[in-house]
């Protein structure tokens, strides 16, 4: 199991300069990833419980050229909310950026009022993700081959950059919804809000319904407490997760940027963190 950090990307006013400081902090601790999180438009600040201020793609992008090997992942991006053309246009882009570092990182959204609000369907949501994820697929693989689909199927053009690879794709969701989804479209499943027990019977449900192997990943909040007390209790836990064969752990260490350092550098500097550290 690898640990990989959620950058803090509620505050507004924050300056893009602290993330790159803890992008490349978090590099040089060893953490095998970052990933930030996507919203629009939504009915109260990011701050209480959204996050997003910043436009994911755009700062994942100005981190990938101040850093060398760290993973970059979105987690998650409403997708649902966007023309998927440019979604692929978008990671394939990041992809090639990056050095093949990226991750997209996709889930169906919740918040009905971000979708009532740019006019989005919030009810074909979950059709319209399968079908977007088919068409990034489609246009990552083959450049543009003439794609089948009801709602963004086309006859046939020319779609650059074409990634060296397929960018990965990451499923978010705890629903059957989700788990079929990932089973379906993904490379990698994404938990949020479950303890380890949960995440053992998603996960092999997954399993139950993925034809070939889906890699299977957690999200949780670093502990309460001073940045010592976190990383203490948070350490205490990663063998717990480990054994659940989660294969990377990502960790929201606050909305602070520098409460947000300190607990970084807290939990990677303790010894019951050092195994799932990056060297």
């Amino acid at each position: 199991m690898e640990l990989h950090a959620t950058l803090p990307a509620e505050r507004p006013d924050a300056d893009p300069r602290e993330l790159a400081d803890l992008a490349q902090l978090a590099e040089e601790l060893g953490y095998g990833g970052l990933t930030l999180p996507d919203h629009l438009f939504t009915p109260r600040p990011p701050e209480e419980g959204y996050g997003g201020s910043f436009d994911a793609f755009v700062t994942l992008g100005y981190l990938a050229a101040v850093t060398e090997h760290i993973e970059l992942a979105l987690s998650v991006l409403v997708l649902p909310l966007r023309n998927p053309y440019v979604v692929a246009k978008q990671a394939a882009t990041l992809a090639r950026l990056s050095g093949d570092r990226f991750v997209l990182g996709i889930g169906v959204g919740w918040e009905r009022f971000e979708f009532d609000a740019t006019g989005a369907d919030f009810t074909t949501r979950g059709a319209r993700t399968d079908s977007a994820l088919r068409l990034i697929r489609n246009l990552h693989t083959t450049g543009g081959a003439a794609f089948d689909d009801p709602r963004y199927g086309h006859p046939g053009g020319y779609f650059t950059p074409v990634p060296h690879r397929p960018v990965p794709i990451m499923v978010g969701g705890v629903s059957d919804a989700a788990l079929r989804r990932a089973a379906r479209h993904g490379d990698r499943w994404q938990s949020h809000g479950i303890g380890p027990e949960d995440f053992v019977e998603r996960a092999t449900h997954l399993r139950s319904l993925a034809d070939c192997p889906v890699a299977t990943d957690a999200r949780i909040s670093i502990a309460r407490g001073s940045a010592a007390e976190a990383a203490g209790t948070t350490a205490a836990e990663l063998d717990t997760w480990a054994a659940t064969g989660a294969e990377r752990l990502t960790v929201w260490f606050g909305p602070d940027v520098t409460t947000a350092a300190e607990r970084m550098r807290a939990l990677a500097t303790h010894p019951q963190a050092h195994p799932y550290l990056v060297r």
